[in-house]
């Protein structure tokens, strides 16, 4: 029998485990299913911890989500197909839920399927290697201290890519007087509460950390962005300035000409793609766009059919992206559906990277992710939407 290594049991590694067992319900045989992951529980970066650095056993702690955060996308555009919010909860609740409610929804739909049996806890991914057509993966158990290898004939890359921070530098950082956090160590807006605060970013996280730390009483939030302003209507002591140019000793100078005093820096200044596990010849090389070249579909390797990387892509849509390109996956793995040449692979994946380089707005990247669905469900059994 066939053997799959899933590496993340967040909501993209959940969306493959639920995959195949759906297909099981349905009567279909599958492959046998080991699923890694180094957190100690599942649901990924929904996961809240109050720990940043590292956890008990020394491990980067691997989730950035903060007490108060609330979904800044619809839960129209983060629903499953075939799981609904109504469904699970029993009732009609507003369109932006709050951490809590989305996360019990995606790990309420794992337990539904009863996919946690396939999970491996509190176990790293050490090292994915090919050779023989095979794939070779070594982990470590962290509560046992104990390494091991075994032999898959399939990986799935599901570890997602908002883990490890971008953290640029800028000159004066090293003689700051304040605290200096990336956004995936900020926990709680209230330690912020009566500072001045410098947010440096002009994308989602700056945006929802900059209002969270006003509405939680912070003196001053000054927004420090590099290429255009978010251009909101922002509270009277919320305001964007153009680029850092330095820190001196709690003075922040911009290009603009402001200065403007701060207590403590908040970067959000996104993450990399990081994925130190693989073996060169198997990683992918990419930053946060809404097309990953090497990737057919976005989903299977283009230099190995037998690789597959779920979510990379920027995500306006995520949970449901996720599902169908873990039932495109799964459906490559059962024979469902096959791949085309290499000439029409290198042909497909050049389409929609021409295509990515034209978008000019939001609104086209939005119009690009859902056509990159429906380009999904052409092929797969998913239910359609609007």
């Amino acid at each position: 029998m066939p053997r799959i290594a899933v590496i993340g049991a967040g909501p993209s590694g959940l969306s493959t485990l639920i995959s195949f067992r759906q297909a099981e319900i349905e009567g279909m045989q599958i492959p046998e299913i080991v699923c890694y992951d180094k957190q100690e529980d599942w649901g990924g970066l929904w996961n809240f911890s109050w720990r940043t650095g590292t956890d008990l056993y020394g491990d980067t702690v691997h989730n950035g989500m903060y007490q108060h955060l609330w979904s800044n996308g619809p839960k129209e555009c983060l629903e499953f197909g075939n799981y609904t919010f109504d469904e699970h909860l029993g009732k009609p609740i507003p369109s932006f839920p709050p951490r809590p409610i989305l996360y019990d929804y995606l790990t309420g739909r794992a337990a539904k399927y009863d996919v946690k049996k396939y999970i491996k806890l509190n176990t790293r991914v050490e090292q994915v290697t090919y050779e023989n057509e095979k794939f070779y993966v070594t982990v470590w158990n962290k509560p046992e201290k104990h390494v091991s290898t075994e032999e898959f004939d399939f990986v799935v890359v599901a570890t997602g890519h908002f883990s490890v921070p971008f953290i640029p530098e800028y000159p004066g950082m090293e003689s700051f007087p304040g605290r200096i956090l990336h956004s995936h160590d900020f926990r709680n807006a209230e330690e912020f509460s009566g500072q001045d605060l410098l947010v440096l970013g002009s994308s989602y996280s700056a945006e929802d950390i900059s209002l969270q730390c006003y509405k939680y009483g912070a003196n001053s939030v000054s927004i420090g962005y590099r290429n255009k302003p978010m251009g909101f209507k922002w509270p009277p002591t919320v305001k964007e300035f153009f680029y850092l140019d330095r820190l001196e000793g709690s003075t922040a100078y911009f290009r603009d000409g402001h200065n403007q005093k701060v207590d403590a820096i908040i970067l959000c200044t996104g993450y990399l793609h990081y994925f130190p596990f693989l073996e060169d010849k198997l990683k992918l090389k990419t930053t946060n766009r809404m097309n990953c070249s090497d990737l057919y579909k976005g989903v299977v390797w283009q230099n190995n059919p037998k690789l597959f990387y779920l979510g990379m892509q920027n995500q306006l849509y995520s949970l449901p992206m996720f599902d169908c390109q873990a039932t495109f996956l799964r459906d490559l793995i059962l024979g469902e559906t096959s791949l085309p040449s290499h000439s029409e692979i290198h042909e497909d994946i050049s389409k929609w990277l021409l295509r990515e380089e034209q978008l000019c707005s939001i609104f086209e990247m939005v119009d690009f992710q859902s056509n990159y669905m429906r380009d999904l469900l052409k092929i797969i059994d998913y239910p359609k939407f609007n």
